[in-house]
C-alpha cells in the first residue's frame, strides 16, 4: 500500500515539473498573430499633385464607406484606408482604387499613367467620384487622364442592368449627394469594368463627422443617400468578384426561387 502511494506521489510530482516545463516553454515562443490590416480590403485613395489627406474633398468618405461595407457583407475592410500614387507599387496591393475631386488636377507624369494602365490591366478597378459636378474642371481632368491610359477604350454609359447594379443590392441605376441624374460612365476591359466614374458625388452622401453626423445633405433626403450607400457597397463587392459573369451573379437565389439547388 505504502509502495503505492509512494509511487503515486512521484507520478503527481512528474507531472507537475511536466507542466511547469511546458509552461515555461511557451513563454520563449512568441505569441501568434492574427493575419490582420494586410488581409483586409482596402479602399486606397489615389494622391495626385501630392495633395494630403486633408485636401480630399470628402476625407471621411473612403472610411465611412468601408465601414458600411464591413457591416452590411462578409467583407472585412481596413477602416482606416490608405492613400498612394498611381506610381507606387503599393496599388497592386489593393483590388480598388479611389479617385475624387473638386477641381482639377495638373496631368500626371508618364510613370503615373502606366502604373493606372498596368492596374486596370492585372484586374484592378478604379472608382472616380466628382465631388463638385455642377463645375467641369475636374471632369475635364479625369478625361484626360483616362485618355491617355486608355487611348483606345473610351469612356461609355453602363447601362441599368449591368452587373454593377446586383453584386450586392439590387438596384436600377446610380445615386448620390446630387440625386444620381447623370449616369455612371466605365471603361470596360475584356468584359468588365475596370474604371467607373460617378459625376453624383457619392462620396458626399457617405460622409460623416467623427460624432457620426451626415455632413452633406442629400438631394433626394435619406432613401436617396441609402440609395448612394448601397452602390458604394456594390462597387466594393463588384471589385473584388473578378470573374464576374453577369449571368451568374444571383444564380443561387434564382435556383432557390424555382426550387432548384444552385
Amino acid at each position: 500500500m505504502r509502495h503505492r502511494l509512494s509511487d503515486s506521489r512521484r507520478l503527481v510530482t512528474s507531472l507537475l515539473a511536466l507542466t511547469s516545463a511546458l509552461a515555461s516553454l511557451l513563454t520563449l515562443v512568441p505569441q501568434a498573430r492574427g493575419i490582420g490590416e494586410s488581409t483586409r480590403v482596402d479602399v486606397r485613395g489615389v494622391v495626385l499633385d501630392n495633395r494630403r489627406e486633408e485636401d480630399e474633398p470628402r476625407p471621411s468618405a473612403r472610411q465611412r464607406i468601408a465601414w458600411e461595407a464591413r457591416k452590411r457583407t462578409s467583407i472585412e475592410t481596413r477602416l482606416r484606408p490608405s492613400r498612394a500614387r498611381l506610381d507606387d507599387p503599393s496599388i497592386f496591393e489593393t483590388p480598388l482604387l479611389y479617385l475624387a475631386g473638386d477641381s482639377g488636377f495638373a496631368d500626371p507624369s508618364e510613370a503615373e499613367v502606366v502604373g493606372l494602365r498596368r492596374f486596370v490591366d492585372f484586374g484592378g478597378l478604379l472608382f472616380v467620384d466628382d465631388a463638385e459636378p455642377t463645375r467641369d474642371a475636374f471632369d475635364a481632368s479625369v478625361r484626360r487622364l483616362l485618355q491617355r491610359a486608355f487611348p483606345t477604350r473610351p469612356l461609355r454609359p453602363i447601362p441599368s442592368d449591368h452587373t454593377l447594379f446586383r453584386s450586392f443590392y439590387l438596384l436600377h441605376g446610380p445615386a448620390g449627394r446630387t440625386g444620381g441624374t447623370r449616369p455612371l460612365e466605365g471603361i470596360e476591359r475584356e468584359g468588365r469594368m475596370g474604371v467607373i466614374y460617378s459625376r453624383s458625388d457619392m462620396g458626399g452622401a457617405w460622409a460623416r463627422d467623427n460624432l457620426g453626423t451626415w455632413q452633406h445633405a442629400v438631394e433626394g433626403g435619406e432613401t436617396q443617400r441609402e440609395l448612394a450607400i448601397r452602390l458604394g457597397v456594390n462597387v466594393i463587392m463588384y471589385a473584388l468578384c473578378l470573374d464576374y459573369k453577369d449571368d451568374q451573379v444571383h444564380a443561387p437565389f434564382i435556383m432557390r426561387r424555382r426550387g432548384g439547388t444552385p
